[in-house]
């Protein structure tokens, strides 16, 4: 089949000066490195005040509530910081708290004061402040001083028509060379938003995100809970489809065996009927190891297992597998699931024409690309199918991300590491 390198449709960020002035990501960051040093001397005036007068009243009994209130509304100011970061900067850091307890005001109290999340929360927003004001800083310079050369023109039809020479002398060589300047500044200045906001992002991971140990205990349960979502789900086919038809099958068998000698001829048929069960139940059976897993992605991997699943899709579908050798079970095991749930998706909502599946290694593993032409609007939703294969990958801590914008196209990336 025709190779598809799905990984140069993978929007993974600007490329030379043009993307970096065109990425709608810098003109969404820039507003915010500027405006954020209002924001942390709020916080900072705020929690100057709250924070010393609550821990001085707690010696009386109006200081306990009046500090818990304090720290809810901290962490209610770090879980609006991680919103309008994804918004300024494009990055989700899901809010890393501990599960709240059912009851209890003590045990509300400890899960307030002892989860590690509560003091960063509280370290990031009294260090919003001195970032704030270095990045207003340099973001406002760098903005003026580019601004400034781009305006030469402007500047210089001012001094031709006020006749004061205030600027550059009626010079338009010194003029042309100041706008080819401001442009040569305005992508630094990019660069430079760019830069910050990576460094201001990363940051924030690191406080307003959970720790490592955190992550994988989370990733840990959501395979816990996927894996047990699937032994309901098998249990249930079980129940519904196989067990109902061999019961059935024991049933028949039983009325032939009371009739085998009073009438022969109905014996026979209760015993057809029962043979007719009884490969219902086999085939029944097979389908269900079948979505467990298929046998050919055992015997033969990945190539042929995709190349199969591209051939009963109801469009074209190119398939590209770049492994030069099999990955674990496990990986594979997702990886093939992955696309299937992905092509099942696009057939029944994405109204697509075309689709390629790319399967390549890279340093940190497998990656599986999924893409469509579709109509797009895809969402992880709780509950819901490509939710469960996000949990599916977690179990080997993978991630599965999806990008899929209204109109289209649909891409479904998961990164599953071969070690664990």
């Amino acid at each position: 089949m025709r190779s598809v390198a799905l990984r140069d449709r993978v929007p993974f960020g600007p490329k030379g000066p043009l993307g970096v002035l065109v990425d709608p990501m810098t003109w969404r960051a820039a507003p915010y490195l500027l405006v954020s040093v209002a924001f942390g001397f709020g916080w900072f005036i705020v929690l100057s005040f709250a924070v010393p007068i609550s821990l001085t009243l707690t010696i009386v009994w109006v200081g306990v509530p009046l500090a818990m209130a304090t720290v809810l509304m901290w962490r209610g100011g770090a879980m609006l910081e991680r919103r309008m970061l994804q918004a300024a900067f494009g990055i989700k850091i899901a809010d890393p708290y501990r599960s709240r307890p059912e009851r209890g005001v003590g045990a509300h109290i400890r899960w307030l004061v002892t989860d590690p999340a509560t003091w960063k929360d509280l370290g990031y927003l009294l260090m919003l402040l001195p970032l704030g004001l270095v990045e207003a800083a340099v973001s406002a310079a760098l903005w003026i001083a580019s601004g400034t050369t781009l305006l030469a023109p402007l500047l210089l039809w001012i001094d031709e028509a006020t006749g004061n020479g205030d600027y550059f002398g009626g010079d338009r060589v010194a003029a042309g060379v100041a706008v080819f300047f401001g442009v040569v500044l305005l992508v630094a200045t990019a660069y430079f938003v760019r830069g910050m906001s990576w460094l201001h992002g990363t940051l924030a991971v690191v406080l307003l995100g959970g720790s490592e140990e955190e992550r994988l205990r989370a990733s840990r349960a959501r395979g816990i809970d996927a894996a047990e979502a699937e032994r309901r789900r098998i249990e249930r086919d079980l129940h519904d489809g196989a067990q109902q038809r061999l019961l059935s099958v024991a049933v028949d068998l039983g009325r032939a065996q009371a009739k085998f000698d009073a009438e022969p001829d109905e014996a026979r048929m209760l015993i057809a009927q029962a043979h007719a069960g009884t490969k219902a139940a086999i085939a029944e059976l097979r389908n269900l190891a079948r979505g467990i897993h298929p046998a050919i992605l055992s015997d033969r991997g990945l190539d042929a297992a995709l190349s199969g699943l591209a051939a009963r899709a109801p469009i074209h579908v190119d398939v590209s597998v770049e492994l030069e050798e099999r990955p674990p079970a496990a990986v594979e095991s997702i990886a093939y699931f992955i696309v299937a749930e992905s092509l099942a998706n696009m057939a029944k909502h994405a109204a697509a024409t075309e689709a390629s599946v790319s399967v390549f290694r890279d340093r940190r593993g497998v990656v599986v690309d999924v893409w469509d032409n579709g109509v797009g609007g895809a969402l992880v939703t709780p509950g819901g199918g490509l939710s469960g294969l996000a949990d599916r990958a977690a179990t080997i801590d993978g991630v599965l991300v999806v990008h899929s914008p209204i109109g289209g196209p649909t891409i479904v990336r998961a990164e599953l590491p071969c070690e664990w």
